[in-house]
């Protein structure tokens, strides 16, 4: 309908909408500001030596990811980077003024010990990690003084230069260390700086340190700096144990970022830090887990490089940590590690937290919360006596409560419903169009998911105008079938009320949001009911006046789900890849979910009021058109691009038998993301040729690589699942290598009165050179071995098979490893070994060279062996 057609009120209600789109396009604006660090003003490299400088710690990025070719395990990288980290650290230590004591050593660590790692429980062995350390202390400190830890890892996965995950974490540690030195500061207590070689590879660097260092008892708190992307927000994902590390950080930081709600996320995701070494599984340190979140992108890709780093994001980092690492040695709760086991107290305690834009921050204790956050709720359930109390005559007490109650359901309608439909809207798009068409332009999975998601906000108040309105003509009843305005207020703040309340008592640590929410909500509400008075309930000022309180709220919501949503599309590029049918509409229903919440989120609090002008039939026609519109738009943009690539596993595997002798060959390929490689054959048949899966390629009839083909990714292997096996040559492989990785027996078994038998191995990894991993999996009878402390860990169990027990070996390739197996009983145990060699042969090089630049392909050959003993 012609907008000079519209009734007064469809003009009224559409002036409305375009006034509410307007408010949260500026908001939306302010958010977008916040998340790129357009607020921060980087400083060059000759600003003040008692500053820190973005500038300087930028080229510390630039010498590890660029000056130096690859800082990954096995590779000379790794070394040059060592030597580039110890030399800049003695070069501060030269500089140190006479109230300073500056010690650096370079110390190599070896140990072996369990873990659970995304669901699976995994041995590992590892030696010759290379960790490089300062501690900074005043003169008159002693070894014994508590003291803080700032931890950082200088390796790199592989494929990756590792500008962002983590040369900026090495070049922020760097740049703080001079700091310390350059600023004239005397530290309270000793500040050290851990630089560890092996966090890729599980954490080693860390737990070296934990269980070898003769330092390791007296740190009193810590904070571990990682990256999952390439900056902006620089947020405290973990925290503990106890409140008083966030509560340092929250007193201290410069540009807060931290919501104690991501410590319920965390654990959800695959992943993990050094935090746990720390924290969890070696000690109970105090400390803080600081991530930069976004830039997901690029995490663990090619296409992590220097110039990808976000601009400011190293100003604010550098800015917080020295202002927490000088409140941390300041605080008289720092203690060394005796000292906190009798202080068990202060590790219990928990407390709900966030920041508001980076601008300040709001702490609480958890106690606090336990009536702030149950407020609300008891608020809700005391109005009904209130209003009944104010006028006994008008409505009995449980037609109010009765009212409220249906304000609750509706309200939860209409949430549920603004998730249904973009999960709708999005299943129906891949009917025809490519999945995560949003991917690479992040912009359109809001265009596209919104409008339609707002259009489930307004359904359940549409349908019920239309109900009241039918029965209102067909029957002469006083009381209205649906409850009023006032109800459907009282209704939604109910159920955020309620939602605080439960997430409170569910034991996480957030719940934050809802009650902003519910404290908006009340002075919005206040203020309509004023305005009101003085323009009238018709007067479209009312809703507006209604809406001016909640901005501080709104703009909130929209900063909070918007990190949520970036570092979600980010992620799903990574997130592994389900076999169809599932699979193909994972991540597009993921993502139209998740941004159906945050809608929710973000327009649930102004429907119970706006909605009166919003649910009209020639708005929600809108909303609706101006969906198939963008879902019908968004099928014409490619998934992928440089600077969102698509990641793609090229493993070339060699069946090696002897120590001397190839008895297979093969190209194993996979994707981790919804596209699967009848995609990449489409868009790039030059790879297909070479490959000679040919233009009919087929996922359903090719030939699957069979899982014990990715052992050397275990456990990351369980993201590989689609995948297809290409037959390859082993082009005179046995010319490059003089001897292949190998297992066996050193001297006779041992066996034992009680009938079990001890196995004595050699693991010889050939003339391999640039190996990352060594993975073996024993099947079989295994009751010990030489490892963690003599203890398996908990066994796989496939599907139709023998339990089985994965162990991974990394460090020093020149030297063999020396072992022994422990079996119950004759029973034949079989050992498969994978190892995973960094370098490629020239044919796979070719191959790689074929794939579109839009794609990022992580290329290694992989070496897979089996035994039996």
């Amino acid at each position: 309908m012609a907008f000079w057609r519209m009734s007064t009120s469809d003009a009224t209600g559409f002036k409305f909408l375009f006034s509410i789109v307007f408010i949260y396009a500026l908001m939306s604006a302010i958010v977008y500001s916040v998340l790129h660090m357009k607020f921060i003003s980087p400083l060059p490299s000759d600003a003040p030596l008692e500053r820190f400088s973005e500038a300087r710690a930028v080229e510390h990025i630039r010498v590890l990811a660029e000056e130096i070719d690859g800082r990954q395990e096995g590779r000379q990288g790794l070394k040059e980077a060592a030597t580039y980290i110890k030399s800049q650290l003695e070069m501060v230590k030269e500089r140190a003024g006479p109230n300073l004591r500056v010690e650096v050593e370079e110390t190599q660590v070896d140990g072996s010990f369990s873990m659970m790692f995304l669901g699976h429980s995994i041995s590992l062995g590892y030696r010759n990690h290379t960790n490089i350390l300062m501690r900074i202390s005043s003169m008159d400190s002693h070894d014994t003084d508590a003291s803080v830890l700032m931890n950082a890892h200088y390796d790199s996965p592989v494929n990756s230069p590792g500008a962002g995950d983590c040369g900026s974490c090495v070049a922020s540690l760097l740049e703080l260390a001079r700091l310390v030195v350059d600023s004239g500061w005397t530290p309270p207590r000793p500040v050290i700086f851990l630089f560890n070689g092996a966090e890729e590879l599980f954490m080693l660097g860390s737990h070296g340190f934990m269980t070898k260092h003769k330092l390791k008892d007296t740190i009193g708190a810590f904070i571990n700096v990682e990256a999952s992307g390439t900056g902006s927000i620089d947020l405290v994902c973990q925290s503990g144990p106890g409140s008083w590390p966030s509560q340092v950080y929250s007193q201290a930081a410069v540009y807060p970022m931290a919501q104690s709600s991501a410590q319920d996320v965390f654990p959800v995701i695959p992943g993990d830090t050094d935090y746990r070494m720390f924290a969890e599984d070696y000690a109970d340190i105090p400390g803080l887990d600081i991530i930069f979140l976004l830039g997901g992108y690029y995490y663990h890709t090619s296409f992590d490089t220097v110039d990808r780093i976000v601009p400011g994001s190293m100003q604010a980092r550098g800015e917080n940590l020295i202002s927490v690492l000088k409140a941390f040695t300041s605080s008289s709760r720092l203690k060394v590690a005796s000292e906190r086991m009798d202080s068990n107290n202060d590790m219990v305690e928990r407390a709900v937290f966030f920041d508001y834009l980076t601008f300040f921050m709001v702490y609480y204790p958890r106690r606090v919360a336990m009536v702030l956050h149950n407020i609300p709720a008891a608020l809700f359930l005391c109005v009904p006596f209130f209003l009944y109390m104010m006028d006994p005559r008008a409505h009995p007490l449980l037609s109010i409560f009765w009212a409220f109650l249906k304000g609750v359901v509706n309200h939860f309608a209409g949430i549920l419903l603004g998730v249904i439909f973009p999960v709708l809207f999005a299943v129906i798009r891949l009917f025809f169009a490519y999945p995560m068409s949003w991917f690479a332009h992040s912009y359109l999975a809001f265009l596209m998911f919104i409008p339609c998601s707002f259009f489930g906000l307004l359904i359940p108040r549409a349908i019920s105008d239309r109900v009241s309105h039918s029965q209102s003509v067909s029957s002469k009843k006083i009381m209205k079938v649906e409850p009023s305005d006032e109800a459907r207020f009282w209704g939604a703040f109910g159920f955020y009320a309620f939602a605080t309340s439960a997430y409170f008592f569910a034991g996480l640590n957030g719940g934050f949001m809802t009650f902003v929410i519910c404290i908006s909500m009340l002075l919005g509400w206040i203020a309509f009911c004023m305005s009101v008075k003085s323009y009238g309930y018709n007067s479209i000022k009312s809703p507006m006046f209604y809406v001016i309180p909640l901005v501080p709220c709104l703009l909130y919501a929209l900063y909070f789900g918007g990190i949520l949503a970036l570092f979600l599309i980010e992620k799903m590029g990574m997130m592994g890849a389900i076999p169809p049918p599932y699979g193909y509409y994972l991540a597009d229903v993921a993502v139209a979910a998740v941004i159906g919440i945050v809608t929710g989120l973000c327009l649930g609090p102004v429907i119970p009021i706006c909605d009166r002008w919003l649910a009209k039939s020639s708005i929600l026609k809108f909303l609706l058109h101006f969906s198939v519109v963008m879902l019908a738009v968004s099928s014409q943009f490619f998934p992928y691009s440089k600077d969102a690539p698509k990641r793609v596993v090229l493993q070339h595997t060699f069946i090696s038998a002897g120590g001397n002798e190839i008895t297979g060959s093969s190209y194993d390929l996979a994707v981790i993301d919804s596209n699967s490689m009848e995609f990449i054959f489409k868009h790039a048949p030059e790879v297909a040729e070479e490959l000679h899966a040919g233009p009919s390629f087929s996922l359903a009839n090719a030939e699957a690589s069979p899982q014990e083909a990715w052992l050397a990714l275990f456990p990351i292997s369980c993201v590989v699942t689609t995948n297809g096996r290409f037959s390859a040559k082993a082009n005179n492989i046995s010319e490059r290598y003089s001897q292949f990785p190998h297992l066996q027996t050193h001297k006779p078994q041992t066996t034992f009165k009680n009938g079990t038998r001890r196995v004595h191995l050699e693991l010889s990894l050939g003339s391999l050179e640039e190996i990352w991993v060594t993975v073996l999996n024993i099947t079989g009878p295994l009751s010990g071995w030489s490892f963690a402390d003599g203890k398996p860990p908990a066994p796989e169990l496939p599907q139709g098979g023998p339990p089985s027990y994965i162990l991974r070996l990394s460090g020093n390739s020149g030297e063999n490893w020396n072992f022994w197996l422990e079996a119950s009983s004759e029973e034949e145990v079989r050992v498969d070994v994978a190892v995973l060699d960094q370098r490629l042969d020239e044919k796979t090089i070719h191959l790689k060279g074929l794939f579109p630049k839009w794609s990022d392909v992580i290329a290694y050959t992989s070496f897979l062996s089996t035994y039996f003993f």
